[in-house]
């Protein structure tokens, strides 16, 4: 049986190059056309909630062409991809606390990228994070 490599799973506000990596491969996923700021950084804030590295991973998505910035509202680049749940989205069972809104789990969704594993996120979170609800 082949294992997969380790990935890195963000759980903390440390590592500043792999949080920026891994929060331009959630902004590449964005299902959604186009967000307000707001949305795209509360986003953003479930890898990193240091306000310099939002600003360092909002222009390097622009530069790359994942996203374009006009006055309040994010366009994600067309043909975008998202996160597929049968394969990026795995469940851990434990005791978590979810990223996004810090409610105690004993579920965590936790999705892989390249760059790494950005998690725990509750049900409905997860669904939030990705842009599926």
């Amino acid at each position: 049986m082949r294992r997969e490599p380790e990935r890195p799973t963000v759980t903390d506000d440390a590592g500043g190059d792999d949080r920026i990596e891994l929060a331009l491969d959630l902004l590449a996923h964005l299902e959604e056309d186009e967000l307000g700021l707001p949305e795209v950084v509360d986003r953003i804030e479930t890898v990193t909630t240091d306000p310099t590295a939002t600003r360092t991973i909002l222009d390097e998505a622009e530069k790359r062409g994942l996203v374009e910035r006009e006055g309040g509202r994010i366009r994600t680049r067309s043909g975008g991809t998202f996160v597929r749940f049968e394969s990026q989205v795995v469940t851990k069972e434990g005791e978590f606390t979810c990223r996004r809104c810090g409610s105690g789990l004993s579920t965590g969704h936790f999705i892989r990228f390249d760059s790494g594993e950005l998690g725990p996120f509750g049900s409905s979170c997860i669904r939030k994070v990705t842009g599926r609800e």
